[in-house]
């Protein structure tokens, strides 16, 4: 075991990217052996399809315009993440020590056996697909989410979009919850807010939220290493969100600054 790390098997299943290599850093430098499982983004096709069928193809696809803008916007606002980082001493530099292992989905058969056999003590979720019922169902371990957003209020996507749109700041944060057959309806572990400065905007609320929040998701795998996991009651509305369509962006942008 490093020295000075805690004993201790945690498998991250996520589709990488900068926000889930902030987490794997955080929890690779506290625990002696992380492994990621990590699979590929998920087809733009697939997505808009799923999306039509629940709310029709106009949204669906002004939606997909949304998140194409948010993707080339955060060349624009590196200076900003870059300030994000160094303000919560994180990095989403690569770590050459954490074995990744790619897979194509973790609810395809051979992900999941591999999952398996790495014989986990916490399974951590960032960024990934859902759970099917089965591959949930074969986990003996704790299985833990983070989430870019306060639950229960702001379950789904852009949960700190939706929490400066809807003018409730003080629920601009993170939650760590365990994960079950919902859209992170699980119990909730542990809460991060924080406060966007005026130089963010949709580009960085996920980074934010992300940087400010990893003591969270090391202390719920404290938790579930030491069985100690407390789910936690917290009340107030529940409802799942998505991507704004483009139109709503552009219009929240140009009204209210908030973009």
């Amino acid at each position: 075991m490093s020295e000075g790390k805690r004993a201790g098997r945690v498998a991250v299943v996520t589709a990488g990217g900068r926000n889930p290599q902030i987490l794997i850093n955080a929890l690779a430098n506290r625990f002696s052996e992380v492994v990621v499982l990590q699979e590929p983004g998920e087809p733009k096709s697939v997505f808009v399809k799923r999306r039509a069928r629940k709310l029709g193809w106009p949204v669906a696809l002004g939606q997909l315009v949304t998140m194409v803008a948010s993707k080339f916007g955060k060349r624009w606002t590196e200076g900003r993440a870059r300030a994000i980082l160094e303000t919560y001493d994180v990095t989403d530099t690569p770590n050459a020590d954490v074995q990744t292992i790619p897979i194509p989905s973790i609810n395809t058969p051979d992900a999941l056996r591999q999952a398996t056999q790495l014989s986990p003590d916490v399974v951590f979720l960032v960024s990934c697909r859902m759970l099917s019922a089965k591959t949930l169902a074969a986990f003996t371990c704790p299985v833990i989410n983070f989430h870019a957003g306060i639950n229960p209020r702001y379950r789904g996507l852009m949960g700190g979009y939706w929490a400066r749109v809807n003018r409730d700041e003080e629920n601009f944060g993170a939650t760590v919850h365990l994960v079950d057959a919902g859209v992170d309806t699980g119990g909730i572990l542990y809460q991060a807010r924080m406060t966007p400065a005026k130089a963010d905007t949709m580009h960085t609320y996920p980074l934010l939220q992300t940087a400010a929040a990893t003591g969270i998701a090391v202390q719920a795998v404290e938790d579930a290493l030491a069985d100690t996991l407390r789910p936690i009651a917290v009340s107030g509305p529940s409802r799942q969100w998505y991507h704004p369509p483009v139109w709503t962006w552009v219009w929240n942008g140009l009204t209210r600054g908030i973009w």
